[in-house]
């Protein structure tokens, strides 16, 4: 079946991007279609109280409903509308009876004199003329809503003319539940239009400042966050199907943010699996060689023993067969053991630890088996720079421990009786220094690092009890602390001196 391919981190931060900027722009669009209709609602809003203010006015004055009565009314109470554009006043079959723009056309109506006042309000001030020319101007879309389009609802008009928005609102008037017309109020509104199109243009700007925001961040997790993704996962891809193909990884590796760390982590943790690996194997490779002479002495042996008919012949033979078992047995517990403690290694973690008081417990323990053991050797730890606080490293502690009883077994193996072994820490400004002395023959080796070697072995008489893995085992486990251990011989003494150095806790 074959595998689908999964999207990339990028393309779906760009979906998933895409999406949202896609409600959001859903969500824009009813707004910005929303915000004229609650201006226009606002703005007629302030047109109901004119108009309830003008009928009250006009059913409290008993104002005639006729041209000549609203006119007069227009005239005496022109304060109620000036802060409006126009206000119009229609009958029944809605024809035009009364208009404010007749106040601004009669010029008179403006001046202080009382007799020119009352001279406007007669029959005369306004000239059939201007009537006949207001009555032209006036459309018969008012008239056409009266007669076909009104419900008894108070109703508001929009119209978009000349560049001017005009808004209206149109309500029938009644006077003692007796219905005589009709008024209109109207307003230019092009602040209206003009908040629209300012919230418009600023939501449109925000969107594309947004979107190049969005576009900017996506090259940049493109560039400096998928990318070096990408080729982590085509180096770790070439790793597991073991290609020769090799990938510049250096510009990754320099970089010290996080991407860099991980990059690193993951190169050590290859590396580390590697080793393993290639331990696992000599290991194996080892183990098979050791157990290939103790199994052909074993074989030679069992063999002889069949032909041979001295009983002192019989008892040696025997004895070789019963160390050559040992010695097979010991090497496969040994190995067992060691792969056990390289697991868990990688398992447990590391804590600040005293090392005085891993020795001391170590120390101790020794010293109560030399005493069961009716040996003569002594053991004494000795510190050079006496610390009030303790000496301490990061560490963990049961390993510690295991590499200070694999060297004191090692010293005491060597030593003998009225003997002594000498246990020395120091420190240093960045590490803590721990030699163990003995006072045994020391190494006859040309090169004493050759004891950490895996199986080594320079123990003829007791060669079924070491496998050749201890020191191999403590040098990893020091190794595991960041640390190094070194062999040699005492100067100007007989004995050997193996020397641990491991960092300070800071």
């Amino acid at each position: 079946m074959k595998q689908k391919k999964s999207a990339s981190i990028l393309k779906k931060f760009l979906l998933f991007n895409l999406t949202v900027f896609s409600i959001l722009g859903l969500f824009t669009i009813i707004y910005l279609e929303a915000i004229q209709p609650t201006l226009v609602s606002d703005r007629s809003t302030n047109h109901k109280i004119v108009i309830n203010n003008t009928k009250e006015n006009l059913e409290r004055l008993n104002i005639d409903y006729t041209k000549k009565g609203i006119r007069e009314f227009l005239l005496s109470t022109r304060f109620l509308f000036q802060s409006l554009d126009r206000v119009q006043f229609y009958d029944l079959l809605g024809n035009l009876i009364g208009d404010t723009n007749i106040l601004d056309l009669d010029q008179s109506v403006f001046s202080r004199s009382e007799i020119i006042f009352e001279e406007i309000l007669g029959e005369d001030a306004i000239t059939p003329e201007i009537e006949d020319r207001l009555e032209e101007e006036e459309k018969d879309e008012i008239k056409d809503i009266i007669l076909n389009k009104y419900d008894e609802e108070i109703m508001t008009l929009t119209d978009d003319e000349k560049n001017n928005f005009i808004v209206s609102t149109l309500s029938k008037i009644k006077f003692k539940e007796r219905e005589i017309g009709y008024i209109v109020v109207s307003e230019q509104a092009n602040d209206i239009i003009t908040a629209v199109k300012e919230r418009k243009a600023f939501i449109i700007r925000t969107m594309i400042a947004v979107a190049i925001v969005i576009l900017i961040f996506s090259l940049f997790l493109n560039k400096y966050i998928l990318k070096p993704i990408g080729q982590l996962v085509k180096f770790s891809d070439a790793i597991k199907k073991k290609s020769n193909h090799n990938l510049d990884m250096k510009k990754i590796f320099i970089r010290d943010d996080e991407i860099g760390k991980l990059t690193l982590s993951i190169d050590e943790m290859t590396k580390e699996l590697q080793q393993r690996t290639n331990r696992a194997e000599t290991f194996s490779n080892d183990l098979a060689h050791e157990i290939r002479n103790p199994l052909a002495s074993l074989k030679s042996a069992s063999e002889l023993l069949d032909k041979t008919t001295e009983k002192n012949d019989s008892e040696k033979l025997l004895k070789i067969i019963n160390h050559d078992v040992e010695r097979i047995e010991r090497l496969i517990t040994d190995y067992s053991q060691m792969l056990k403690d390289e697991a868990s290694l990688s398992r447990e973690k590391m804590s600040k630890i005293n090392l005085i008081e891993i020795i001391n417990s170590v120390v101790e323990d020794f010293k109560q088996d030399l005493v069961n053991q009716n040996k003569d050797i002594k053991i004494i730890v000795s510190d050079v720079v006496k610390s009030k606080e303790g000496y301490f490293i990061l560490g963990i502690g049961n390993r510690l421990e295991q590499v200070i009883a694999n060297l004191l077994d090692n010293s005491i193996s060597f030593s003998q009786e009225s003997q002594k072994i000498e246990i020395k820490i120091e420190e240093t400004s960045n590490n803590l220094v721990m030699t163990i002395k003995d006072e045994g023959p020391g190494f006859s080796e040309a090169s004493p690092q050759k004891i950490f070697k895996r199986f080594y072995s320079n123990r003829p008489k007791s060669f079924g009890k070491h496998s050749g893995l201890g020191l191999n085992i403590v040098k990893n486990i020091v190794q595991l602390h960041k640390g190094t251990i070194a062999a040699s011989n005492r100067l100007n003494t007989k004995g050997a001196q193996v020397e641990v150095l491991l960092p300070k806790f800071s």
